[in-house]
Parts: structure tokens; sequence; C-alpha cells
């Protein structure tokens, strides 16, 4: 039997698995050295010694120029952006009580999508990305929760109304892609896939400032989330204040998916795949999972990221594809066992 500590964490008492700070300790030093790879290995390798160096102000201008310029940003933001697609993913799943769902179920990576893509084929300055595609998701999500409201908000018809738009969103977006310019052609679908080439710090401070409001906010609505998971009743009987608190959780999961695509494009999967890594890893349900989930999506994206990076080299593929290739097998399987009968004894 698993030993388990009492602990209280964010207002509410939780008995943590200690299985769970074993995987949240191994995601953490798996994290460190995906990030200590990332800004290693490429073009003009720097040996991990150099690195260390360079970090601490020691090493020469051109790895400084390689290390702080051009990798450590790169791999902050894939670090940032898997966790929160996690998170995000993490609270839609079990907020609609459906372990398929992720952020794209209500439209918001595909509000983000065709901004995004709107900026790049019709000539908006290209500084305007990452904010245009955040106000898209944004702005997504908003609609979805307004069309969905009658005289209160139900998983139903959030994930309905939101397969729609998400719809609308697509087709829209391959419109633009149609009567764009080639060249603007391209660099969109390459963002579209999800990339993390040539993101800067310029879109980590924006990313970091969106996960140190948002990640403590999520913790803040645990219990909701927890008490949402089973149902209304279950939640009133609890003391939740259910529709106030489905608000905020909406608010929190569509602007954590909003950060992560308007820094590095809509890398589709990691909020899928993470809350379920998670759960099979601790063998825990519900916000008890947050950490690990967090730190697994992070780990996700760094991972695949360097697959990107080195599986072709010198070529370099977009992580989204690595993401799909990872998550599309996945998501089949749990279908599979979704759909597979029940035998009773």
């Amino acid at each position: 039997m698993s030993r388990r500590v009492p602990v209280r964490a964010g207002g509410f008492s939780r008995l943590l698995d200690l299985r769970l700070l074993a995987v949240c300790a191994g995601a953490l030093v798996v994290g460190v050295v995906a990030v200590a790879l990332s800004v290693s290995v490429g073009e003009f390798p720097i040996p991990l010694g150099d690195v260390a160096a360079t970090l601490v102000g020691s090493g020469t201008f051109s790895d400084e120029f390689i290390i702080v310029g051009l990798r450590l940003p790169r791999a902050l933001v894939g670090l940032g952006c898997g966790m929160a697609l996690g998170v995000s993913g993490l609270i839609f799943q079990t907020l609609v009580r459906n372990p398929l769902a992720a952020p794209d179920i209500i439209g918001v990576t595909g509000g983000a999508s065709l901004t995004g893509v709107a900026i790049l084929i019709l000539g908006a300055p290209p500084a305007l990305l990452p904010l245009g595609a955040f106000a898209g998701a944004v702005a997504s999500a908003t609609l979805v929760y307004a069309l969905a409201w009658r005289g209160g908000l139900s998983p139903y018809r959030l994930v309905l109304i939101g397969i729609a738009l998400a719809a609308v969103s697509v087709a829209g977006t391959q419109y633009l892609l149609v009567i764009g310019d080639l060249i603007d052609v391209q660099r969109a679908a390459v963002w579209l896939v999800g990339s993390l080439g040539g993101v800067t710090w310029a879109e980590f401070w924006p990313l970091l400032v969106g996960l140190v409001l948002l990640l403590p906010a999520t913790a803040a609505l645990a219990r909701a989330l927890d008490a949402l998971s089973l149902s209304e009743e279950s939640a009133t009987a609890l003391g939740v204040r259910v529709q106030r608190s489905r608000l905020g959780l909406v608010v929190v999961g569509a602007a954590l998916a909003a950060f992560a695509v308007a820094a590095a494009g809509p890398i589709g999967f990691v909020a899928f795949i993470a809350p379920h890594l998670a759960r099979r890893l601790t063998g825990l349900t519900g916000a008890a999972v947050l950490p690990a989930t967090a730190l697994l999506g992070g780990v996700l994206v760094m991972v695949c990221d360097l697959v990107a990076r080195l599986v072709l080299a010198p070529v370099e593929l977009p992580v989204g594809v690595v993401t799909a290739v990872v998550g599309a097998p996945f998501f089949l399987y749990l279908l599979h066992r979704a759909n597979r009968p029940v035998r009773g004894g």
C-alpha cells in the first residue's frame, strides 16, 4: 500500500500521494536535462560545460549570443507553453467531464489561429502576431460562453457551440490561406502547426506573466474544479457557487491556452496528452494532478522540440508536427478503450 501524507494547499486539505511527488521530481529532472540539451545541441554544438559558464556570465561572446540570444528563450518558451497547455487541458477535461476534451473544443485555438493567420496574410506588422493571436483566443472563448449561456452554463452546450465556432474559424483560416501571397501562406502554415523556431525573449516575458497570474488562479479554483467534476448537485451540496466557479475556470483555461498560442502558435495535442499522462503516472484524478500536469506538459513540448530539431538535422521540423505524431495514436488508443465493451463478472 502506498504511503500518503496529509498536506494543505490552496486552502483545502488533500492526501498527497508520494507517487505524485516522485512523478513531479522525475519531470523536473527531465525538464532540466531537456533545457540543457536544447541550449547545447544545434547547428553549432556547445559543450554543456561552456553552457554553464555562459549562463553564469563567463562564456565567450559567440556562445552568449547563441545561448542567451537564440536558444535559451526557445527552451523557456517551449517549457512555458507546455505548462500552460497542459493545465488548460486539465481544466477543460475535468470541467466538461470528457477525457477527450482540450482547449480546441471550445474554439480557443481556432480563434487564435484565425486572427494570427489574418495578421500574417493581410500584411499587418508581424510584431502584432502574439497580441492578435491572444486577442482572437480570448474573443472566441468569450463568444462561446455568451452563446452557451441560457440562465446558466452547461458543459454540453459549451462543447457543441465550441465545436461549431471552431469549424467557422477553420473555414475562415482556410479562406485566408487560399487568397494569401505564397510567401505569407508558407509562414502562416508553419505557425499554424505550432513552432518554436524564431521565438525570442519578446514572446517569453508575456508568457511568463500569464503563468505567474494564471497558475495560482487555477490552484485557487482547484476545490471548485474537483466538485464540478462530479455534478452540479454535488458541487452545490459542497458549497461551491457553480456558475461563478465555472465561469472562472473557463476564463483561466482559455487564457492559459491563449498565452501559449500567442507565444508559439497552436501546438496540437499537448493539452490533450499531458493530463492523461499525469493521471496514469500518479494514479490520481481531478485537481490533484495539477502540478504533475504542468510539469509533464512542459517536458512533453521540450522533448518533442528536441526531436523536431534533430531527427532531420540540419532541417528543423515545427514542434507541432512531432506532438501530432505522438498525440494522434494516443488519441486513437483512448477512443479504442472508450468504445471497448465492458464485460460483466
